[in-house]
């Protein structure tokens, strides 16, 4: 039942989806919504673009004063993850530390109800310090006891986005040619954000039951593809051009040598070549949430008038 004075908790919620979700949260009418996330650049721009909303800089793999949040809470929205980066004992912390210490709060205070954001990447034939450490998280959060819904989402887009189509069409708009490793038809399920939200959204509201749901985007798209699209939106002139992929790898190899997070590693590459096809389930008829066509949510996410120039430091 929908309830706009639900005390909603968001551990890791200025990242990328959390700041899509309160933002469409607050449009909605939430008012008591409370956001725990230690990036301090991403806490001030959720601070600037949500005045109203209580956000703390913490770290929720370290258990401390900021568990007293829970006390009341009717909602936990587990958003908490590291994405990328090249140190795995990051990994470890921000994504299983971290996941433990939030589940111990949940259960100290007899929280009633978890949404847990895992990733498609759990069941990806890739083997990375992100997919490793998810997996653990995953099969931490089954086995706390704890009943709820699990979301595995494919690779995301939207607003605030830096790490995927957002940092591709910032680097669009730097070059004067925009490369593609090899032939670039490595076919991706990109799932806009804004749909991803209002599924959390209906767990939030109706208290959708245990089970682990596979969100995948429903329109199949080759990378290369993409990069069309988001040529389009933003109205580019860079050229895109295709080049051979050991010499791409090579370049991002070298470019982690200078950059300690950079915003594209070798290990992300080998998981776009990975020939990876999640399910397709029928999440629109599940979560009564209808599907954004791929063109049609570019387009939001490039061109919104209030979020479409905010960039998220990760």
């Amino acid at each position: 039942m929908k309830n706009l004075n639900d005390k909603i908790i968001l551990p890791g919620g200025a990242g990328l989806v959390g700041q899509n979700l309160v933002a469409r949260l607050r449009d909605l009418g939430y008012t008591n919504i409370v956001v725990l996330d230690k990036h301090r650049s991403n806490v001030e721009v959720l601070k600037k673009t949500q005045p109203d909303v209580h956000v703390e800089c913490v770290d929720v793999a370290s258990a401390g004063k900021w568990v007293e949040h829970f006390e009341g809470a009717s909602v936990v929205v587990m958003l908490q993850a590291q994405i990328g980066g090249t140190d795995w004992q990051e990994f470890v912390r921000n994504n299983v530390d971290s996941t433990r210490v939030v589940l111990d709060a949940i259960k100290a205070n007899n929280v009633p109800y978890l949404v847990h954001i895992s990733s498609s990447v759990v069941e990806s034939v890739a083997d990375d310090f992100y997919t490793r450490s998810k997996k653990a998280q995953e099969d931490m959060v089954l086995a706390s006891g704890i009943s709820c819904p699990v979301l595995r989402p494919t690779l995301m887009f939207g607003w605030f986005d830096r790490k995927h189509l957002g940092w591709l069409s910032r680097f669009m708009q730097k070059v004067p040619l925009f490369p593609i490793p090899g032939d670039g038809r490595y076919m991706r399920q990109p799932l806009y954000v804004g749909d991803f939200c209002r599924i959390i959204i209906s767990c939030i509201e109706n208290r959708r039951g245990a089970g682990v749901y596979n969100i995948s985007g429903h329109e199949k798209v080759d990378y290369i593809d993409i990069i069309r699209e988001i040529k389009r939106a933003t109205r580019s002139k860079t050229p895109i051009v295709r080049i051979p992929y050991g010499f791409f790898y090579a370049l991002l190899w070298t470019w982690s040598l200078f950059d300690k997070n950079p915003p594209f590693t070798t290990q992300q590459l080998a998981a776009l070549s990975a020939k990876d096809e999640f399910e397709v389930i029928d999440w629109p008829g599940i979560f009564g949430v209808e599907s954004t066509p791929f063109k049609k949510a570019v387009d939001e996410t490039f061109n919104d008038p209030r979020y479409s120039r905010v960039v998220l430091e990760f």
